[in-house]
């Protein structure tokens, strides 16, 4: 899981970064609001990905999702993107515990190498 999640993480810092990019082109939304938000979510998104494997990890990329949905108010893309990006994170949690689980059922059945003495 913990690949798959980070994996996602990353991907969601470059959608993010580009995101960015195009909301500066707006009218209505100055340079630093931009920046800050989808900063912010960018920064968030590559420090989450060391955390994934300590306890509470998981919780932590949750209200990452929900942050950047709630900052659709600042910069109203960020309501999609971050539907988006909440969506892949159930996926990327969902799969990877199913994938950790048929790994370790594999490496349980898998007959034990002998010592070499």
């Amino acid at each position: 899981m913990r690949t798959l999640c980070a994996s996602t993480l990353i991907g969601e810092f470059f959608v993010i970064g580009f995101a960015g990019l195009v909301a500066m082109k707006s009218d209505e939304l100055s340079m630093t609001t931009v920046w800050t938000v989808c900063g912010i979510g960018m920064l968030l998104s590559v420090l989450l990905c060391g955390m994934i494997g300590r306890p509470g990890g998981v919780q932590l990329g949750w209200a990452l999702q929900i942050a950047l949905i709630a900052s659709g108010f600042v910069v109203p893309t960020m309501f999609f993107l971050g539907t988006i990006f909440a969506g892949l994170w159930w996926a990327s949690v969902h799969y990877g515990r199913k994938i950790d689980e048929t790994k370790a059922r594999w490496a349980a059945q898998a007959p034990s190498e002998p010592d070499a003495a």
